[in-house]
């Protein structure tokens, strides 16, 4: 799979228009960078942050407000608000799994200066509630990498786009993105610069 093109000033691109600037990404790593409007990932963020999976009920409002965009945007045959779709029920998933897989969701500690993973609770240990929350999501996100028509929108968009360089006349890219992330920054340049980046917020 081709990285996803991080270099891209996503959140000012209308999508809807330039669907070719889209690649589907691993996961839902590009969840919160795309949209159509920059208002796409505030709007979506907000239906999968903790409150929306600490129990069955609240998870359950969520997905449906996602499963209700995926249809939406499906019925549109717009490609690329189907695979956000997808990806913001990924991460609801990974997320509420964090959350039964670790308690209030932390998932790493530091010590000795040194960050390191906190191990599983086992699983006797979990909160149900919030293991019942992630198989919610993981329903959802079952039902969509199944359907139908989302598989043929892919496909179009993959064999359309996704073996296509990209063009990007008249785009300015965002600078110092490594190549590990899709950009052209060589090596530890490209690192350095993305830790620069990171540090300037």
């Amino acid at each position: 799979m081709k990285h996803f093109p991080f270099q891209l000033p996503y959140k000012s691109l209308d999508l809807r228009k330039r669907p070719d600037l889209y690649r589907i990404g691993k996961g839902e790593q590009e969840a919160l960078q795309v949209g159509p409007f920059a208002t796409w990932s505030h709007t979506w963020k907000s239906l999968v942050m903790p409150g929306k999976f600490k129990d069955p009920e609240v998870a359950e409002k969520s997905s449906l407000d996602l499963r209700n965009k995926f249809d939406a945007y499906r019925d549109q045959g717009d490609f690329v608000g189907c695979d956000m779709a997808r990806n913001f029920v990924q991460m609801g998933y990974t997320r509420a799994r964090r959350y039964a897989n670790h308690k209030g969701g932390k998932k790493y500690e530091t010590v000795n200066g040194k960050k390191r993973e906190i191990p599983r609770l086992a699983m006797e240990d979990q909160d149900p509630l919030k293991v019942r929350a992630a198989e919610i999501f993981a329903a959802l996100l079952e039902l969509i990498n199944n359907d139908k028509m989302y598989q043929r929108l892919r496909i179009v968009h993959e064999q359309g786009y996704e073996s296509k360089p990209l063009d990007l006349e008249g785009i300015e890219v965002i600078e110092g993105v490594p190549e590990s992330r899709g950009g052209e920054a060589k090596g530890e340049h490209g690192k350095r610069l993305m830790g620069l980046k990171k540090n300037a917020k």
